[in-house]
């Protein structure tokens, strides 16, 4: 039925969205997802957003301890459009929530740290994967590096310690894409989520795109 539904939306939006919608949802991942701790510089969490769009990241979870996220719409250009993006900001266990809920979905929490022992490249990419990135200044939280099942290192041959959080993000973001694309393994978006994304993308982009889906559905009843 999800299928006849999107047919039914692919009927009124145009040929190019469909062929934009068709190229880039199949690129699409949840495989791989980013977890932002805290962040406070406005550019930098909309330079990720950004970047978890161009990597084909369909997850973007965020941790608000102490600082808003907030998106600059000149760095993310339309991003947030197309990235589905989940917000922790309840309570004070903020950081363990977030964990929590990616476990469940069976996610493995990778945290970058300068001193870890293991690189990008020692991953076993075989489970879905979280990487937790902290603040510009003090990176990961303790408690997000006490939560996380293992801390990997960006090699850096410079004086400075890190890199900027949103060159970190990309860094990473492209190095696994690369190991996976270079797998056996079955990362993307199935068939049926694939449909799922489509139909959201055209509600999106249509004017009263959620009572129009009702009306599909009713009709292909």
């Amino acid at each position: 039925m999800k299928k006849a539904v999107l047919e039914e939306f692919y009927k009124i939006i145009t040929p190019n969205k469909q062929e934009m919608f068709d190229r880039i949802a199949a690129q699409r991942t949840r495989h791989l997802t980013v977890v932002l701790e805290n962040v406070f510089q406005e550019h930098n969490a909309s330079a990720v957003l950004r970047s978890c769009d161009c990597f084909g990241i369909q997850e973007l979870h965020v941790i608000e301890k102490d600082n808003q996220y907030k998106v600059q719409r000149d760095i993310a250009l339309g991003a947030g459009r197309w990235v589905d993006m989940y917000n922790y900001n309840l309570g004070s266990e903020v950081t363990q929530d977030c964990v929590s809920k990616l476990r469940g979905k069976g996610y493995k929490i990778v945290a970058t740290s300068p001193h870890a022992e293991k690189t990008l490249h020692d991953l076993d990419l075989s489970r879905p994967m979280a990487f937790v990135f902290g603040t510009e200044r003090r990176g990961i939280s303790p408690e997000a590096a006490e939560l996380s099942d293992e801390l990997v290192k960006i090699p850096m041959y410079g004086f400075t310690e890190s890199f900027n959080i949103s060159v970190s993000v990309a860094l990473v973001l492209n190095t696994i894409r690369t190991r996976l694309e270079q797998s056996a393994l079955q990362w993307k978006l199935s068939e049926e989520e694939v449909i799922d994304l489509k139909i959201k993308w055209c509600k999106k982009i249509l004017n009263g795109g959620e009572a129009l889906e009702k009306h599909f559905y009713e009709k292909i009843k």
